[in-house]
């Protein structure tokens, strides 16, 4: 497999499929390359008043990394779903790799070069949490804490200051009506978060409702 280094042989890549690929812009890069990969398209379409996905999942090698190229103008409730199966048909594959990892793909609006995150151990559950607290983006991507307003460059202070007998057990939600954009920024600013006790306070799985 080659590997996808510059903006123009992956322009190149969507041309051959004659589809637009819009990505999301992020001022940072979290994975330069990614080698061994097979490519999976999300495309925005529109029909009517409905907007849909398309998904091109042809080339997909389960002993592969994979990438996930989405348009960032998708809706949680539309990709999640698709990207739920995708992961279950890997996990279930005979060829899979124990090395092999899942990539969203984005810019780098700094850089102007692609870019990855790797979303392999991502859980994703289309239903609000049980228990513990919630922190929520909602479908503008304004951030509420149990349903109180708080500024994304005070969460992590915010989170420090409630009080509990034990650590808090912080669960990451996203509106279903979210852009695809929109919850690649806010998952960013998640990653940034500093727990004292991070495999009691943050989880892998993520709610999506």
């Amino acid at each position: 497999m080659k590997k996808i280094v510059l903006l123009g042989v992956f322009v190149l890549l969507f041309s051959c499929t004659k589809k637009d690929v819009l990505l999301p812009q992020i001022p940072e890069t979290i994975v330069s390359e990614v080698q061994d990969h097979s490519p999976i398209y999300m495309f925005f379409e529109v029909k009517g008043k409905d907007t849909l996905v398309d998904v091109n999942r042809k080339n997909s090698i389960s002993s592969t990394n994979w990438l996930f190229n989405i348009d960032k103008r998708l809706p949680l409730k539309l990709i999640i779903p698709e990207i739920q199966k995708l992961q279950a048909k890997k996990e279930s594959s005979v060829h899979k790799s124990e090395t092999a990892e899942n990539y969203f793909t984005y810019m780098d609006s700094k850089k102007k070069t692609l870019a990855f995150e790797p979303f392999t151990e991502t859980v994703y559950t289309m239903e609000q949490p049980t228990f513990g607290v919630e922190v929520y983006f909602d479908a503008h991507s304004e951030l509420f804490v149990d349903n109180v307003k708080v500024e994304k460059e005070n969460l992590q202070s915010y989170l420090d200051s409630l009080e509990s007998d034990k650590p808090n057990k912080f669960q990451f939600c996203f509106s279903k009506e979210l852009s695809f954009e929109a919850y690649l920024k806010n998952r960013f600013l998640l990653k940034k978060l500093n727990f004292d006790t991070p495999i009691l306070q943050s989880s892998t799985i993520e709610f999506i409702y």
